[in-house]
């Protein structure tokens, strides 16, 4: 599998992974701007991009997502929680950061937990992982977990803006159950790569996992 990741990009320095399958077809994980670098990267690497994984409906993460479906007409796939923010300014928090916002015209496939994606031999399981939005999810492959902003290196995703961090913590600790032993390393969508063993050792935010769960 071609695996090209893109990190910090856009105004909210968010990150973005490009999948690749043995025919050169591709999935993308999240959408930021600046969408020039994201086609860039799948030219350059003779990528076609046939499919859009949102990890959720926030506008740092589906910035890029109209201009890439309008070049590729792929399929979009995000979690009913969240589908309705690809239509929405306000919604989608675009209209409470005060970034530019535009409306998906295309018709997003709604996921739910369990869902397994594919393209050629690429396998994306779906977690939902509510909790920084109600629609957040986790992308599980047999190589890598793409954790959106449900956990980062050494914090977890904000939940004041309409989220709940009792709902998150609860989603983290079924993450853990889920992923923690396969030793797999994590991508958020923003920050560095880490890993989920060392996240519930040293992460503050996981405190009330570690004193009441046997993980």
């Amino acid at each position: 599998m071609t695996f090209i990741p893109l990190r910090d990009m856009g105004l909210f320095g968010t990150d973005c992974y490009i999948l690749g399958n043995s025919d050169n077809e591709a999935i993308l994980i999240d959408a930021p701007e600046p969408a020039g670098e994201i086609i860039g990267a799948l030219e350059k690497n003779g990528l076609k991009l046939k499919k859009i994984l949102l990890t959720h409906g926030h506008c740092d993460h589906i910035e890029s997502l109209n201009a890439l479906y309008e070049k590729y007409r792929c399929e979009v796939y995000i979690h009913g929680g969240d589908a309705n923010m690809l239509y929405s300014r306000e919604l989608s928090l675009a209209g409470y950061f005060g970034t530019p916002f535009e409306k998906f015209t295309g018709k997003a496939e709604e996921i739910s937990d369990g869902d397994i994606i594919t393209l050629g031999d690429i396998s994306v399981k779906t977690l939902h992982t509510p909790g920084h939005s109600a629609g957040s999810v986790t992308y599980i492959t047999d190589e890598r977990i793409f954790t959106g902003d449900t956990i980062f290196e050494g914090t977890v995703g904000r939940t004041d803006l309409g989220g709940s961090f009792e709902t998150l913590l609860c989603s983290i600790k079924r993450l853990m159950e889920a992923c923690m032993l396969s030793s797999l390393p994590a991508f958020p969508g923003h920050g560095a790569p880490t890993e989920l063993g060392f996240e519930l050792k040293n992460n503050p935010y996981l405190e009330a996992l570690r004193s009441k769960t046997n993980l």
